[in-house]
């Protein structure tokens, strides 16, 4: 959502989740992740006072960390209502993309042990992990193939590294390609068309042949070189598997 104006004239930097409209754009989105992610599975996306895209458009780490509390706030406490209902005999998969791979990242910290000795993965699309995220919490572990568990998956996917968004990648520390699971330069084809290359001195992932002209320019800063809005969609079958190779993987484990 975009910044908006209260009965009273305040302006708001938050999702309102009573307000119908902010509620069909979440469900919208929600639902198309939901055809491929809910498969086989429990799935559980809350409604949540994300901050608004005039937050991250002013590119301030302090602004929007400051405001993004709120919204954090919420997805714990919805994470905590999800627990107390779950059935821990299930793996646990956690996936966000964009704000939603912040909160991936801040409940990885949240969680106590027990809860994360039953995370089979966490997915973080479209977000970074920090040397300061990994000295909270020892259960932000990268993930280096297709089959370990506990572990957190991160990319970010740009036409050129000059595209870089620092909001979104700057210091991250972790970076794996979600077609060929490697964390090496090795590059891979996608749809028969798009080469995928990790680069290892950004953590990104490159992307040839692919223009992403689908996703328009979201306040001239999303979109424009990098292809952030692709993160969850353009890799959705190689996400799909996963999920249900990591899930399989725990479970033999366990």
């Amino acid at each position: 959502e975009l910044d908006w104006l209260t009965a009273d004239g305040q302006t708001c930097h938050y999702a309102d989740v009573q307000n119908e409209e902010h509620r069909n754009d979440m469900a919208k989105e929600i639902s198309r992740i939901a055809e491929y992610m809910a498969q086989g599975n429990n799935f559980y996306a809350p409604y949540y006072r994300h901050i608004t895209l005039d937050s991250w458009a002013t590119r301030n780490e302090d602004t929007i960390h400051r405001r993004a509390k709120l919204a954090m706030n919420d997805v714990k406490q919805a994470f905590d209502h999800f627990l107390s209902h779950r059935d821990n005999s299930r793996p646990l998969i956690l996936a966000g993309f964009s704000q939603g791979g912040m909160a991936v990242v801040e409940l990885l910290k949240y969680m106590d042990d027990e809860t994360y000795n039953h995370l089979a993965a966490a997915y973080v699309l479209g977000y970074k992990v920090t040397p300061q995220d990994t000295i909270q919490t020892n259960h932000i572990r990268a993930a280096h193939d297709s089959t370990d568990v506990g572990v957190t998956i991160c990319y970010n996917s740009v036409k050129d590294v000059k595209y870089v968004l620092p909001i979104l990648c700057d210091h991250c520390i972790m970076c794996i390609n979600p077609v060929n699971w490697r964390t090496d330069t090795t590059p891979t084809l996608l749809h028969d068309s798009i080469t995928v290359t990790m680069n290892p001195n950004y953590n990104v992932l490159v992307l040839a042949n692919y223009e992403g002209a689908e996703y328009k320019p979201i306040m001239n800063f999303i979109n424009v070189g990098d292809v952030h809005s692709c993160e969850p969609w353009l890799y959705k079958e190689c996400l799909q598997r996963n999920i249900q190779l990591r899930t399989k993987m725990w479970r033999d484990k366990n």
